[in-house]
């Protein structure tokens, strides 16, 4: 199970009706590679959960339980939390699946969420490369940042040569946008 929610953005698809992922591609404005990827790596996630998981812990259990008096077994403690997490997670990713929202791209050449954005911070020339994603599947250490952040709430709607202002608790950044993938 993943520690941080890796899997690329997006708030994926239900309300529009549409039933491929080149419809979804095409109204998101980004490449179908990147919405299958997106819908793959969900349901890649939720099937291994339900079957490597389910059955991981169901070993863990059944070992846990071997050990005698339930009520002072740490190790089945531990493996029911562990078992919590699991499906907490797959019921966590079926609403994802189950409940995403389409979301209006007005501008192919702006920044918007499923998109990666290199930028160079003005104060010292540093360039980083974002790939704009939903909260849930924002991973800042690999460069996937939530549209709901500081960076990416500056970020979304803007076009490559602009410049945008962020307020960080650091103070204020600027960042001139680069490219747009």
């Amino acid at each position: 199970m993943k520690g941080r929610r890796t899997e690329q953005l997006f708030q994926i698809l239900s309300e529009g009706g549409y039933s491929t992922a080149d419809e979804l591609a095409e109204k998101l404005g980004v490449s179908n590679k990147t919405v299958r990827n997106t819908i793959k790596e969900l349901e890649k996630e939720l099937e291994a959960l339900k079957t490597e998981g389910r059955i991981d812990i169901a070993e863990k259990l059944k070992v846990a339980r071997s050990y005698g008096d339930l009520s002072e077994n740490s190790e089945y403690d531990e493996a029911k939390s562990e078992q919590a997490k699991i499906e907490a997670r797959i019921t966590e990713l079926e609403y994802q699946i189950d409940h995403a929202e389409i979301i209006d791209v007005e501008d192919a050449d702006a920044v918007t969420i499923g998109r990666k954005v290199t930028v160079k911070r003005l104060s010292d020339g540093n360039e980083s490369v974002y790939e704009i994603v939903g909260f849930a599947q924002s991973d800042p250490s690999n460069g996937k940042i939530s549209d709901e952040s500081p960076v990416g709430k500056a970020l979304i709607g803007s076009k490559i040569g602009e410049t945008v202002t962020v307020e960080a608790p650091i103070g204020n950044l600027e960042y001139e946008i680069l490219n747009i993938e």
